[in-house]
């Protein structure tokens, strides 16, 4: 099977970044969103105003809100928030199309990974993983960028590559599809945490030990759920992590940030246009990990946090009072 027309499902700012990237040099792509006026705008005057405002978009990018439209196409790179792939996946016309999945977060109601969800409604689709530092604007723009592409069939993660490889987008393979998601998935957590750092005025060394002590427990969920150290040491993990612990870009960290400037994380996750995935990960991850006996300090602390079960000041107080331990724990 050769890949060459893709569809994007989703059409928010990665999504229509990721439909930028499959539409370079005139290659067809057609781009799901269920808003319409997202449709609209991408057909008449090729730009997403609402989630990626101010950037022409590829004419090869065609909208539409219609899934049957959709089966012409040799594999989806399924965007859609986490919370909301399963019902969107209902919905695939084409029981043996490969997907790819573009998003990062674990599913809240079952506690399972994307891929596992995908593999839950899609039981015969190929199924490939793409995750790594990727703020959407600047893949669109075109800067440089490096990602992981994660399949456990060799020969389908190569042609997905191939596909969707450009020069200032680098893809590199690796078989450990649950590595990919798991360094994905968590690093929305820490990045809240890093983002209250910075809004309660911990300073620059608070942040880089709860970067680094955030991965360690990366590390420790990712061997026990049967990931590889390695792919989280890698762009999936490592560098999704220092990406998103550190700029404003980041949904995850800016949410943070309010919430460490003394906002309620109630009120801030009201009314918002886009999604910080972490906050819907961060109590399913504490479960995981508790259920599991898996030692998550930050995770629960941020868990909590959101909760509105601790202040700041209580949760701070409840890291820096740990017992000592040697650092590879």
């Amino acid at each position: 099977m050769s890949i060459e027309k893709l569809a994007v499902i989703g059409g928010g700012a990665w999504g229509t970044a990721l439909a930028q990237v499959a539409a370079t040099g005139g290659r067809e792509t057609l781009l799901w969103a269920r808003e319409d006026d997202v449709v609209e705008a991408i057909n008449k005057i090729h730009e997403n105003p609402i989630y990626l405002k101010g950037l022409k978009l590829d004419p090869a990018i065609r909208a539409t809100g219609k899934f049957t439209e959709l089966t012409s196409c040799d594999a989806w790179l399924v965007v859609t928030p986490a919370q909301h792939m399963r019902t969107v996946l209902s919905y695939c016309p084409c029981p043996e199309m490969p997907l790819i999945l573009c998003s990062k977060g674990i599913e809240g109601k079952s506690g399972k990974l994307l891929h596992d969800v995908a593999r839950d409604v899609c039981p015969t689709s190929p199924i490939a993983v793409l995750s790594g530092p990727t703020f959407a604007h600047e893949v669109a723009a075109g800067l440089p960028t490096a990602v992981t592409l994660a399949c456990e069939d060799e020969a389908l993660g190569e042609q997905i590559r191939d596909r969707i490889a450009l020069p200032t987008f680098r893809t590199y393979l690796t078989d450990d599809v649950a590595g990919a998601e798991i360094g994905g998935a968590i690093k929305n957590v820490l990045a809240i945490g890093c983002g209250i750092v910075d809004g309660k005025g911990l300073g620059q060394n608070a942040r880089a030990s709860l970067i680094a002590r955030g991965f360690a427990e990366m590390i420790r969920f990712g061997e026990a759920m049967g990931a590889r150290r390695d792919t989280m040491a890698g762009l999936s993990g490592l560098g999704d992590l220092v990406l998103t612990c550190s700029s404003t870009a980041s949904r995850n960290y800016s949410l943070g940030v309010a919430i460490g400037e003394g906002q309620a994380a109630a009120d801030l996750m009201k009314d918002r246009t886009t999604v910080a995935e972490g906050a819907h990960t961060a109590p399913v991850l504490k479960k995981l990990a508790d259920d599991k006996d898996i030692d998550m300090p930050i995770t629960q602390a941020v868990a909590a946090l959101l909760a509105a079960d601790l202040t700041i000041d209580e949760a701070l107080e409840q890291l820096l009072s740990r017992p000592p331990r040697p650092e590879a724990h």
